[in-house]
């Protein structure tokens, strides 16, 4: 049983009462969401022509150091939206022409947005887009409400999980909810024009010094998923903030991601993006503006 009153929806479970004061993910009982528009900076098989319909919740259970969105998921930032509203908010984006709802950082949320969605009755696909720091069992509750993950997978070692994200389980947490995530929606699916309606996309955002650990997680999903997913290698590590590490404080060098590039393709991956271009800027990040 979920527990908002003594919160264990994600792996933290630290049992705080979130109806009185806020949980470590920094956010109460009601939703709160910083913007809500058509997004055109997802994979191409998410944002289309026409974009994608995104929600960026406030808050977040994971806390990486380094995180780009820090304006949301580290203050008191949003606006408060009960679901009946957000399920309004849904059908606003199909309305305005977006490929699929997109749930970012959803986690500390998903009982509510698990109502939304069921008061939405909407035509698009539900992405769930998240750190990939989930319980396993949150994701079966989840099999009647996502048709897509988009998820990240940060690490391979516990140290970098530590020491990065203060989350040493992270490697183990995130490779066992991405095995429910495959299994609950199944293999990539795809419309005639080419758009992702049923599947999972793994994230792995290079970061500089732990190049490997991306290495390491592209050697399991190859290994343990074969074509089942879809990888996305993202070279946009953005340094934020004036308290991090030496080996944090650079973008990653363009020879590290090719490195892992070069990999992937050894791997011989059937469905995989890679970035190219000046993705590391701070103009890649959306402005939150309650709109």
């Amino acid at each position: 049983m979920f527990d908002l009153s003594h919160c264990n929806l994600c792996p933290r479970q630290c049992g705080i009462d979130r109806t009185q004061a806020r949980g470590i993910c920094r956010a109460g009982a009601e939703m709160k969401i910083a913007r809500a528009a058509l997004h055109f900076w997802e994979e191409p098989c998410l944002s289309g022509e026409r974009g994608s319909g995104t929600v960026f919740f406030s808050g977040c259970n994971l806390g990486c150091i380094y995180c780009q969105n820090q304006a949301i998921s580290r203050a008191d930032c949003g606006k408060a939206v009960p679901p009946a509203e957000l399920a309004e908010i849904f059908a606003d984006l199909e309305r305005q022409g977006a490929h699929n709802i997109n749930l970012v950082t959803p986690t500390h949320h998903w009982l509510q947005i698990k109502e939304a969605v069921r008061l939405y009755q909407g035509n698009l696909p539900i992405v769930y887009n998240t750190s990939g720091y989930e319980r396993s069992e949150a994701i079966d509750a989840l099999a009647d409400t996502v048709d897509v993950y988009l998820t990240d997978l940060k690490y391979a070692d516990p140290d970098s999980a530590a020491r990065f994200s203060h989350a040493a389980d992270y490697p183990q947490v995130a490779r066992a909810a991405l095995e429910r995530m495959v299994q609950t929606v199944g293999a990539p699916r795809f419309d005639a024009s080419g758009m992702l309606q049923k599947g999972v996309v793994v994230r792995l955002l290079v970061l500089p010094s732990i190049e490997h650990e991306a290495m390491m997680n592209l050697k399991y999903l190859k290994e343990r998923f074969g074509d089942k997913i879809i990888i996305s290698i993202m070279n946009q590590y953005t340094p934020m903030g004036e308290d991090l590490p030496e080996e944090l404080r650079q973008p990653l060098e363009k020879a590290a991601y090719q490195t892992v590039v070069d990999y992937a393709r050894k791997l011989n991956f059937k469905y995989a993006y890679i970035q190219e271009g000046e993705t590391a800027k701070e103009s890649f990040i959306p402005p939150f503006r309650k709109e």
